[in-house]
């Protein structure tokens, strides 16, 4: 997040407005960082390219994307292989 002029909050300023929305949605509070892992996977399941999520959470290395989410990733993999075995079935009819 960044202010208007377009500097970066402080963290303080960002972690203030995150425990004030969980106890304002009456949330049980979870730790910011955890927010980082859900955006991470919405990206995988929304296929976006490991390189592109990798640059997106700022690892040096799409291997350190995958190694970290392996297991979303491979929930993803195989949903990928499902849809590729139905098309080819349909190519196939």
């Amino acid at each position: 997040m960044q202010r208007l002029d377009g500097s970066p909050l402080s963290r303080s300023t960002l972690w203030n407005a995150f425990k004030s929305a969980q106890e304002h949605l009456e949330l049980e509070p979870i730790p910011i960082h955890s927010t980082r892992h859900t955006h991470a996977a919405m990206l995988i399941e929304a296929e976006w390219d490991m390189k592109s999520i990798a640059d997106r959470l700022g690892h040096e290395s799409p291997t350190t994307t995958i190694n970290t989410y392996a297991h979303i990733s491979h929930k993803h993999a195989e949903n990928t292989l499902h849809n590729f075995d139905e098309y080819m079935e349909k190519l196939g009819q």
